[in-house]
């Protein structure tokens, strides 16, 4: 099968497309025909070791998964003898996680990180939903304990991430304030937000005292800053981001370490976001986006040979919502 491979860290330049053995789903596992991938700031960061700390558990001189990508859309080719929720000829989309894998024609995954396609979306649009619609998920739901009536402010509203975010956050019931660039002002406003900042004529953090939930997917302003936004028993949510800036041996890291260290001596709540993969999240987002509160948008789309051209663009901060590679 085709798939795009990297034995090095390095520029997109790294990754090659190649001839290499289709998977064979181990007793848990499905074996799908990859119709569509989606890009995430996580694929550049493996890419290049960075931030360089996370090398200990990635590799070395080069990530141990060979395979690029992580997001996936296709249909089950076969599954192994132990799995009892999808069978050949199903339409799933799901997160590979850690493993890596979907930039490629086959990907095996496990049962329980694979989930039945919502039948409204396209393979492009499916495949943009788990990573970046769990993390949304996640942090706004399960970690920011987001109710109805609460006031919610997204920063990094027009990314990946935060373009899920702003819809389910008013899906939840939440009067929602996306923050963005002039040229995505219009794109949040379009998703549901309630109030639109553009950081480029103003601060967000100036607005002080407002909001129940602050949810920071960009890493750019200091918990101080981040915390005067926020209500006096308002919850901070910490979720990384970043674009590549020529190397960094912490990252966003270093900001959800001093969140940590922080925490129990202010009056805010601060939260750092991990997330975990699981079928549960993938259904649940397949509920909202059959029901129309949530569709993904696609910023470009690219084809498997071109995956260092379409990682070059998401990781320079040019790309806007989700970037995703048909195959």
């Amino acid at each position: 099968m085709k798939a795009i491979v990297q034995y090095r860290y390095g520029p997109p330049e790294m990754l090659t497309l190649a001839d290499v053995d289709a998977p064979v789903p181990a007793a848990d596992e499905v074996l799908v025909r990859v119709e569509a991938a989606a890009l995430n700031a996580y694929d550049w960061h493996v890419m290049r070791g960075d931030p360089r700390l996370a090398r200990l558990s990635m590799g070395r001189s080069g990530p141990r998964a060979r395979i690029r990508g992580r997001d996936f859309a296709g249909r089950v080719e076969a599954v192994g003898p132990d799995v009892r929720q999808v069978r050949p000829g199903d339409a799933v989309f799901g997160d590979l996680g850690d493993a890596n894998g979907a930039f490629a024609e086959y990907a095996c995954v496990p049962e329980t990180l694979v989930a039945r396609k919502p039948g409204n979306l396209t393979p492009q649009q499916a495949a943009a939903l788990p990573l970046a619609g769990v993390t949304a998920l996640m942090g706004l739901r399960d970690v920011g304990q987001v109710e109805p009536g609460h006031r919610v402010l997204v920063n990094g509203a027009s990314g990946g991430v935060g373009t899920l975010a702003v819809q389910l956050a008013k899906a939840l019931g939440a009067t929602v304030t996306g923050v963005c660039s002039t040229r995505n002002v219009d794109l949040v406003r379009s998703l549901g937000a309630d109030h639109v900042v553009d950081y480029t004529r103003d601060d967000f953090t100036h607005d002080a005292g407002r909001h129940d939930v602050v949810f920071d997917l960009v890493g750019n302003r200091s918990l101080t800053a981040l915390r005067r936004a926020l209500a006096p028993t308002g919850t901070l949510v910490l979720s990384g981001g970043g674009v590549y800036r020529g190397g960094s041996l912490v990252g966003p890291v270093w900001l959800i370490a001093r969140g940590r260290l922080l925490a129990p001596f202010v009056r805010h709540r601060i939260a750092i976001l991990t997330t975990a993969p699981s079928r549960q999240h993938l259904d649940t987002l397949r509920a909202h986006a059959e029901a129309g509160r949530l569709t993904p948008v696609i910023d470009r789309t690219y084809q498997l040979p071109e995956v260092p051209e379409a990682i070059r663009y998401v990781e320079g901060e040019h790309a806007r919502a989700k970037v995703v590679i048909t195959i």
